[in-house]
């Protein structure tokens, strides 16, 4: 079977965005990322008519996506930050991912591999709360700062005493999602990625 490389693209870019795409390819060699995780987007299929180059970092044992981190390039200038993950648009207020880069294809692309390499190394955990034996809310985190990524609860599987006092006091829950301080510790903490902290 034939190995897909990263950041895989056909013909139809410039010879700037060919050698920005070729350095991130070669250095996302060693990311701890399946390479259908890395994605290259041409300008004409991209938000701000630019090259879009972007990671999925996800949780495989759970099949989850956690967080989608990518960067614009304009041939000169690179933004990046953690991205929408459906149509790749950039936040309207910069946040703790933002990284921005000037400079020739090359020193672009390596300074952009270093932002990825960054955030890829971070140490993600998965805070799971459990009822009968099953998983009934899940928060994804940063272990070094506790920085939230995304969360999610199921009232099915929760404890029914729990449902009862979370809609007596009144924490807005929607679409599946739950503000984790209101559940206490978790029963369960688990490695995603990135090192472990020491303890």
């Amino acid at each position: 079977m034939e190995e897909i490389p990263p950041f895989e693209y056909d013909e139809g870019l410039s010879a700037v965005q060919r050698e920005f795409a070729d350095v991130l390819a070669a250095r996302a060699n060693s990311w701890p990322v399946d390479p259908l995780s890395t994605v290259l987007l041409p300008p004409p299929h991209t938000p701000y008519r630019q090259l879009l180059v972007y990671v999925d970092i996800d949780d495989p044992e759970r099949n989850q996506g956690v967080l989608t981190v990518g960067a614009h390039f304009d041939g000169a200038t690179v933004r990046a930050d953690k991205l929408h993950n459906q149509n790749f648009t950039l936040p309207e207020a910069a946040t703790g991912f933002t990284f921005a880069a000037t400079g020739g294809p090359t020193e672009a692309a390596n300074r952009t591999a270093d932002w990825f390499e960054a955030v890829l190394a971070r140490p993600l955990v998965r805070c799971e709360w459990l009822h009968a034996g099953r998983t009934y809310a899940v928060r994804y985190e940063y272990a070094d700062t506790g920085r939230g990524l995304s969360e999610g609860f199921e009232d099915a599987l929760a404890p029914p005493a729990l449902r009862e006092r979370l809609v007596a006091e009144g924490v807005v829950r929607g679409r599946g999602r739950i503000n984790g301080a209101g559940l206490g510790e978790p029963d369960r903490v688990v490695q995603v990625r990135g090192r472990p902290l020491a303890a």
